[in-house]
């Protein structure tokens, strides 16, 4: 996802998992630093996802039920719908 010089923060979270996965370009991952620099409301968040990761450990797709993942889908694709509106 490439972003303007400032990112929202509806942007940053959206941003956090391929950040915790190394996945962001570095221009990407220097606006996400920039931004969680001055929001401490997604620094906290960046921080919980951190302690969820680490107390849950790694989750592949293959360890879901198909109905999981179909309620997983169902979730982001709601999520992605009313961050549009």
């Amino acid at each position: 996802m490439a972003m303007t010089k400032d990112i929202s923060c509806h942007q940053a979270v959206a941003l956090v998992s391929d950040y915790l996965e190394g996945a962001l370009s570095w221009r990407d991952r220097r606006r996400l630093e920039h931004h969680l620099e001055g929001c401490d409301a997604c620094s906290a968040y960046l921080d919980q996802m951190r302690e969820i990761i680490l107390l849950c450990g790694v989750v592949t797709p293959d360890d879901l039920s198909a109905q999981a993942v179909a309620r997983l889908v169902d979730v982001f694709e709601k999520y992605q719908r009313d961050a549009s509106t």
